[in-house]
């Protein structure tokens, strides 16, 4: 028998699903002991009592001497009129017992007209005999248990209380899950927060392994930042030598040589930028309006086509603006040297910020734009090279930053401009 459409209504937490599991065996038992005690309390202990005081009222009716038996069982007997006879059954509405009693009475008593049970405390029968309607009065503890709510009372009470402590218990127990959640969270998107294992045995297993995962992924992003910080500064010594000996050429002579150089330059300063990735700068509450704004008002001081097109929301979003300013360069770049113009768009939501560059260049084919996201992966017949030299690493850089602050980098087709449509996400 399958399940699945079970999960559906499960909670998804990990507290909702602790505290369900908690609960439901508390909920079953408490029925279960409450459907068996209102079985053996409410049931056969009332109908043994009522029978047995249904054959003393019979043996009050049948006796000759009527007041020796009358104070013996402690029942008092009334001649009534015919008009003082209730017309029907009396009990109150919530009085469960009183139904057992009633119907006992009924099946046990032949003459019987007419049953009160008014209270906690007294049973009046009305019943029919050789004088006329007689009333007999006695103690209601004769016919069904004292105070037989009890029972339940305490069972709903108590089982509240230990559910309630339960609950505290469980939610302490529950804690350093989530503050190791917490903490591997804030880690995927680029801020290391402080953690100390805590808790059970094996939720500090986990914690302990997260932290030395932590540490060995924070040294193997050192390392490579050191080995290709390291190698592109090392290439920058023979570069300057060649520079400084192409200056002593003809210009006509050098001018080739120099451009190749320069082109050596940037692919240098492109293996700087990704060897620094997205963890440059300090983490720090940031207005992206304001940010994107200057971006652009640099671009137009620079003479690039790039303009601001929507803003959409406002607020402060927790970032390393350095990184996330590299990021929208690179985008803003690809789209200002294969397309004709460049449009920024921002939207702010409470759980994401998106940032949007279109152009109208000829775009990244559907089934290239994995491949497009790769380090040093370049895309001639999407992406005219002559326009611009590169390696490749302009969009695997922006997305590495989307990743170190949570989000992520989407490309798509832009239904206005027609080029590329490139999303810059980044998680609040």
């Amino acid at each position: 028998m399958s399940f699945r459409w079970l999960k559906r209504y499960m909670p998804r937490s990990l507290s909702g699903r602790a505290t369900l599991i908690l609960l439901l065996p508390v909920i079953t038992v408490t029925l279960v002991v409450s459907v068996v005690s209102v079985q053996r309390l409410f049931e056969g202990v009332t109908d043994q009592m009522t029978t047995a005081a249904a054959r003393e009222v019979r043996l009050v009716l049948g006796a000759t001497d009527r007041s020796e038996v009358t104070q013996y069982l402690g029942i008092q007997v009334t001649p009534v009129a015919a008009d003082e006879v209730p017309a029907g059954n009396l009990r109150r509405w919530f009085d469960v017992t009183g139904l057992l009693v009633i119907r006992q009475f009924d099946d046990l008593l032949p003459g019987l007209l007419a049953v009160e049970l008014p209270g906690d405390n007294v049973v009046r029968l009305y019943v029919e005999s050789e004088e006329g309607p007689v009333r007999l009065r006695f103690d209601r503890r004769r016919v069904s248990a004292s105070n037989p709510h009890q029972l339940l009372v305490n069972m709903v009470v108590f089982g509240a209380i230990m559910t309630l402590v339960a609950y505290v218990y469980l939610r302490n127990q529950l804690r350093p899950i989530t503050r190791l959640a917490r903490a591997a969270e804030a880690f995927g998107r680029g801020r290391m927060e402080e953690y100390r294992p805590r808790g059970a045995l094996e939720v500090r297993a986990a914690g302990n392994a997260f932290l030395d995962m932590r540490a060995r992924i924070e040294r193997q992003i050192e390392q490579r930042t050191l080995m290709l910080s390291g190698v592109s500064h090392d290439l920058r010594t023979p570069l300057t030598r060649l520079r400084l000996g192409l200056s002593l050429l003809d210009e006509e002579d050098a001018a080739p040589l120099l451009r190749d150089v320069q082109d050596m330059e940037r692919l240098v300063n492109e293996f700087l930028d990704f060897a620094q990735g997205a963890r440059e700068g300090e983490t720090e509450r940031v207005d992206p309006v304001a940010l994107i704004r200057r971006i652009v008002e640099d671009c137009e001081r620079a003479g690039m086509p790039v303009r601001l097109r929507e803003v959409e929301g406002a607020g402060l979003v927790k970032m390393r603006p350095v990184s996330v300013r590299r990021a929208i360069d690179n985008l803003v770049n690809n789209a200002v040297r294969y397309g004709s113009r460049a449009e920024l768009s921002l939207q702010m939501t409470e759980r994401s910020l998106r940032i949007r560059v279109e152009d109208d260049g000829p775009g990244i084919p559907a089934d290239r734009r994995e491949e497009a996201l790769r380090p040093f992966s370049r895309l001639e017949p999407a992406r005219n090279q002559n326009k611009g030299s590169g390696v490749g690493l302009g969009l695997a850089i922006a997305m590495d930053i989307a990743r170190a602050h949570g989000g992520t980098l989407r490309l798509e087709q832009s239904a206005r401009l027609g080029g590329l449509q490139a999303d810059l996400v980044i998680a609040r």
